[in-house]
């Protein structure tokens, strides 16, 4: 069995209008919200056994801050295949991921991962900014996993989280 969480980068800053899109800093919500993701994780005993994040700053800060407070031991890997990436692109990424890792966090933006899971799942999901999704395959094999083979087992939004 395989799960996939696919998180959506924490609150981004817009306060410097001259900085490049992949440059943006978290935004004070983005960096409270990120942290009580990875608490929960802890709480749930899910931690992922790899984390790949987009190279986007937003991504990148909202990985470490998740891994962090989960007390994740593992190196984030930064795959720049995720940034703004589209589903297909996305489920590429997945394909390739390493059989030895159970459990994969992607961190990465919308609308990509929103319809990521639909396309896995079948079903529809609103991602807004620092949601966390958990997909689970009946599978042993990243390289198995296609379009509706996914469970949707749970959908985080941190706005829920203490």
């Amino acid at each position: 069995m395989k799960t996939l969480f696919l998180l959506r980068h924490a609150k981004s800053s817009w306060d410097d209008p001259t900085a490049d899109d992949i440059d943006r800093p978290l935004a004070p919500r983005g960096e409270k919200d990120a942290p009580r993701l990875g608490a929960f994780l802890a709480a749930t005993k899910n931690r992922p056994d790899l984390i790949l994040s987009s190279p986007a700053e937003r991504a990148k800060a909202t990985a470490k801050r998740v891994a962090r407070a989960a007390d994740y031991p593992g190196e984030i890997r930064l795959e720049p295949a995720i940034y703004l990436a589209d589903a297909p692109t996305l489920l590429g990424v997945v394909h390739r991921l390493p059989d030895e890792a159970d459990c994969v966090m992607l961190v990465g933006h919308n609308p990509g991962l929103e319809t990521l899971v639909t396309m896995l799942c079948g079903a529809s999901a609103r991602l807004p900014t620092a949601a966390l999704a958990c997909i689970a395959f009946d599978t042993d094999r990243w390289a198995a996993v296609q379009a509706g083979t996914g469970t949707l087992l749970w959908l985080v939004n941190p706005k829920v989280l203490p």
